[in-house]
């Protein structure tokens, strides 16, 4: 219906490229006469557009001539001309859009135009892609456009960056791929520096949070986030737009626990209902223990269920599993149920050298590194015998839709997105553009066949892929698990059909395979084709054929002279090019769904392997009553009593457009409902977005080495202004009542602020006689003058660093503390809804409280150290920036998608540190403050010492703590429930305030400025 009024009120799709046609006919108008340039002159014109940019003139303005240059820089250097269509995908990508471009259109070619254009700016331009392979690819392969027309292009990746530069020659690159063999290694910072530098989102995100945990300018290397184009954006944005991106260091936790709540749940029985039908029959006492939540994959415990788990725990009588002093049970109770009953093997996660490895649910493949938050990879890891790994604390996060959102223009392209336009327009403003195809597409997809069980349904599919087979027509068959995929494949050993498998255990081949998945007679079965980034030609790819034609000769590929590759190659066309047009007679690539994806962009995504530029195929979905999507979302209760009635055999399908319109249907309230989730999700994130925004803005200023004395100054003065108000309080009105005031308490806790103050220079008798006021200006003006002696005895320059060092490592210990409370309080934070409250306002309400509180503590950490600190400053400058290499050392490690990081979140810390006015743990009997306070890690140590002492045989089997490490964590699917579980604890009292790291200027300020 929304489709019929944007198309009769004229908004629809084709309105914006009728808007674009006149700026292509200009493009191409040009064309002529930017041919007759010579290669100086075509270089030249990029130092044109910089100087009309520079008098005024506009990128729009620029952009006709701009395209038409690098229409013909590509003409010249890659033999590639842009089509008409590919210019419309180019302006739709400047004017910060998305384009949906069909598989085999070009999107690698049409970048460069939006690329070219945006860079003329100087300010840097970003091209994200999904892996490091096709950001190194992709910019080599371009590389010589840019080169051409004077501008720079890099690429990074993880623990590499490298910048393109056509006179080196990698000596480790395979030479016949020249887009892999001119990276010349480069600084990170140089790298970013380029006009144009691809990479994957990892580690454009990653780049983002080491920037903001650098004590350095030197350290930083991102510019401002200028302009980004993100390739395979349904994949990003959406698909992983939950993922946040975690740096994180290691912190203690119990792997026996894990272990012993593995076994513990296996005891426990599923209720044969579903929560629908629980409120729908009104049953009060469901059989069971717990009942699963289809929908949103969580777990509820039933009375009967609780009180199991008590007896297993012997939990006393008179006391609940729920009782606060259970807390952290629930915590391993939860993760452990949703690991044994919800996360599957070879679905969700595989096993693999001793190693859990999670499967990304869209595109199949394995994703080493990345790791479940909250203890729930622990929990698998225990389930499948897997010694659990430790948990460590997040040092630094932000999700991918926070991280995108920043770029002052973003624009998309990939080949589905139009069914996401809503989710695209509402959380990132982005418009959907759909771009013509360069050819005709004649694919045929065929109507669904649904059966009556999973065994029929896949005996069907085996008997189309004999028949396409015995034509020679190439066949690709889609799954949704690695299982399913296994199960085919054992099929066609059986049945004797040579075939390919491409799935989360063997994706090290999936290049290979993926590029001979069109030659004649080829069977290929994959894991969901999503995100794969290598096209499928009819007749094979040539490139693909050399090794195997060079090894049927004897020829090992590293030892073959120039004349043997080049001869392979000749041989390697003339075979694709017979078998492509066969291929093509035959009627193209046949695909096959075994199953309907909850997204319907996903099965669009397999569809589109097929029919390429106009190339032929076709594609069927095959489908049974007892799939996942038809049983959780479907209402095929009906149609199951349609298939009754008629008397439908189990191996006789119903294939009608029905059936169709059911399963989208049900694809659509899917839809709907992940869009919800992702819509609420970002509502939570901005609140910490908006926090991390404040920070880091503080940080940066800080870095930048702005003059911070008067502001610790500020900060002192506040202190001293909430001391004064403490021991000398106001009665009935009175300031002045001597008879309440405490002086002696006032000065003893004036000097934890400022050690130099002794008897000579501050008493309680010089007090006794002052105001209020006129005391606690006394007091300034003595810290004052102290302040002012300090910074003579040590250096103007020391002292400012030992303000910038003090403010920078308050800020990152406390932040680091405020990022567990904020993850205890989203976990918690859904029993409100039991309260009858929003859980969105009373979430927002605690967080502002506890910024509040965050900053205080900042300015409470600067206040009481920064005067004792600067006495053996040396000293502990060096103990400061020890800690700040740790977490930099984290921050290098950050993981990309190819599994380079193994950190996970957690909510604990290996040592609780006491607050400032507890008795210190050492033992001494003096408060913390004054005396372990700054010399934590000696602390740490000896506590740690103790345990070790009062626990050897433990400690024997505990691992060494590794160095903080960083990981892309995939978030659970969802949430369980936590029942009856124990309330939050009550947060601290807010304080006001302007900054993070500036407490509010209040009477103490103002009163020291007078």
């Amino acid at each position: 219906m929304k489709a019929f009024f944007e198309k009769l009120l004229g908004f629809g799709p084709d309105r914006a490229i009728k808007q674009i046609e006149p700026i292509v006919r200009r493009i191409n108008s040009l064309e002529p006469s930017v041919e007759a340039l010579s290669n100086a002159e075509l270089r030249a014109k990029t130092d044109e557009f910089k100087q009309r940019l520079a008098d005024g003139e506009t990128l729009d303005d620029l952009l006709p001539e701009a395209f038409a240059v690098v229409r013909e820089a590509a003409r010249r250097t890659i033999g590639q001309r842009h089509y008409d269509v590919q210019l419309i995908g180019g302006i739709v990508l400047h004017q910060g859009k998305i384009a949906e471009m069909k598989t085999g259109e070009g999107k690698t070619l049409v970048a460069t135009l939006p690329l070219y254009l945006n860079a003329l700016t100087g300010r840097g331009c970003h091209l994200v892609t999904v892996n490091d392979y096709l950001a190194k690819v992709g910019a080599g392969w371009m590389g010589p456009i840019y080169h051409l027309l004077g501008l720079s292009v890099a690429t990074i990746s993880h623990e590499y960056s490298a910048i393109y530069d056509p006179d080196y020659v990698d000596p480790k690159a395979n030479p016949d791929d020249r887009r892999l063999v001119h990276w010349r290694p480069c600084s990170r910072r140089e790298a970013y520096l380029a006009d144009i530098t691809y990479g994957t989102n990892n580690e454009f995100g990653f780049d983002y949070l080491r920037d903001n945990m650098a004590w350095d300018l030197a350290q930083l290397v991102q510019r401002e986030l200028h302009y980004a184009i993100v390739d395979e954006v349904d994949n990003i944005l959406i698909d992983e737009a939950r993922t946040p991106l975690i740096i994180s260091g290691p912190a203690q936790e119990s792997g026996d626990e894990y272990r012993r709540f593995a076994t513990l749940v296996r005891h426990l029985k599923p209720s044969p209902y579903t929560p629908d039908q629980i409120k729908k029959q009104m049953i009060e006492d469901p059989e069971g223990d717990f009942v699963i939540e289809p929908r949103s994959k969580s777990i509820q415990l039933t009375d009967q269920g609780v009180a199991k788990i008590e007896r297993l725990l012997k939990i006393p009588e008179g006391e609940s599993l729920y009782d606060p002093k259970y807390y952290r049970l629930t915590h391993y109770l939860d993760n452990a149920l949703r690991a044994e009953f919800i996360y599957q093997r070879d679905r969700d996660y595989i096993v693999e050298h001793g190693e859990v490895i999670i499967v990304d649910e869209f595109t199949g493949r394995k994703m080493p590194g990345r790791r479940w938050s909250d203890g729930l990879h622990q929990a698998v890891e225990a389930k499948e015998g897997v010694k659990p790994r430790q948990e460590n604390v997040t040092l630094a996060t932000i999700t991918f839709q926070n991280y995108f959102r920043m770029y002052q223009k973003l624009a998309g392209m990939t080949g589905t997105a139009y069914t996401e336009r809503e989710e695209f327009a509402k959380i990132y403003n982005l418009e959907v553009v759909v771009i013509p195809t360069h050819r005709p597409m004649i694919r045929k997809d065929y109507d669904d066949q649904i059966y009556r069980s999973e065994k029929a349904k896949f005996e069907a599919v085996i008997r189309e892929i004999e028949e396409m087979h015995a034509i020679g027509r190439p066949v690709l068959v889609g799954t949704t698990s690695v299982e399913t995929s296994e199960r085919l494949s054992e099929m066609l050993k059986r049945r004797g059909i040579k075939h390919e498998v491409l799935n989360a255990k063997y994706h090290e081949r999936e290049a290979r395979i993926v590029a001979q998945a069109g030659r004649k007679g080829a069977v290929t079965i994959a894991t969901n084709m999503a995100g794969r980034g290598t096209d499928i030609l009819l007749g094979g790819n040539p490139d693909g054929l050399i090794e195997e034609i060079l090894a049927q000769r004897g020829i090992k590929i590293e030892q073959a002279t120039p004349e043997q590759i080049r001869a392979a190659q000749e041989e390697a066309r003339r075979i694709t090019e017979a078998e492509g047009k066969e291929v093509r007679e035959l009627g193209g690539l046949h695909i096959i769904g075994t199953e309907r994806h909850e997204s319907r962009r996903i099965d669009n995504q397999l569809r589109g392997r097929a029919g390429r530029q106009g190339d032929p195929g076709s594609s069927r979905f095959y489908l049974s009553l007892e799939d996942d999507l038809l049983r959780r979302f479907g209402p095929m209760d009906r149609v199951k009593g349609l298939m009754e009635r008629l008397g439908v055999d189990d191996s006789l399908p119903i294939e009608a457009g029905l059936i169709n319109r059911t399963i989208e249907s049900a694809q659509t309230r899917v839809e709907g409902y992940n869009f919800d989730i992702r819509k609420h999700t970002v509502e939570f994130d901005d609140v910490m977005n908006k926090q991390r925004t404040v920070i880091y803005a503080d940080r940066r200023r800080i870095l930048e080495g702005e003059n911070m004395r008067e502001r610790v100054l500020d900060m002192i003065a506040d202190e001293v202004h909430a001391l004064v108000e403490r021991y000398l309080p106001e009665t009935k009105g009175r300031a002045d009542d001597f008879e309440e005031w405490d002086i002696e308490g006032l000065v003893r806790a004036v000097r934890t602020i400022d050690p130099l103050l002794d008897e000579t220079k501050l008493s309680p008798e010089q007090l006794e006689h002052l105001s209020r006021q006129e005391i606690e200006d006394a007091i300034m003006q003595a810290i004052e003058d102290d302040y002012q002696e300090r910074e003579k005895a040590i250096g103007e320059e020391n002292m400012r660093l030992v303000e910038r060092r003090m403010m920078l490592s308050a800020i990152d210990r406390q932040w680091i503390d405020y990022l567990t409370g904020m993850e205890d309080l989203r976990q918690e934070i859904g029993l409100q809804a039991v309260a009858q409250r929003d859980p969105l306002i009373e979430y927002q309400r605690n967080a502002y409280a506890m910024f509040e509180e965050l900053k205080a503590n900042i300015q409470r950490d600067i206040v009481y150290q920064i005067i004792p600190v600067s006495f053996q400053y040396e000293q502990h400058l060096r103990q400061v920036e020890a800690e700040q290499q740790r977490r930099l050392l984290a921050a290098q490690q950050a993981g990309a998608a190819d599994g380079n990081a193994k950190g996970a979140r957690t909510v604990r810390h290996s040592v609780r540190l006491p607050g400032r006015n507890e008795p210190c743990p050492c033992g001494s009997g003096k408060k913390f403050k004054v005396c372990h306070w700054g010399r934590e890690e000696e602390l740490i140590a000896l506590l740690q010492q103790r345990q070790t002492d009062q626990h050897a045989a433990v400690a024997a089997d505990t691992p060494a703590q590794p160095a903080p490490q960083a990981t892309a964590t995939r978030p659970p699917t969802s949430q369980v429930p936590r029942g009856r579980a124990a309330p939050p604890p009550a947060n601290p009292q807010p304080r006001s305030g302007k900054s993070p790291a500036q407490a509010p200027r209040g009477k103490g300020a103002s009163a020291r400025k007078k």
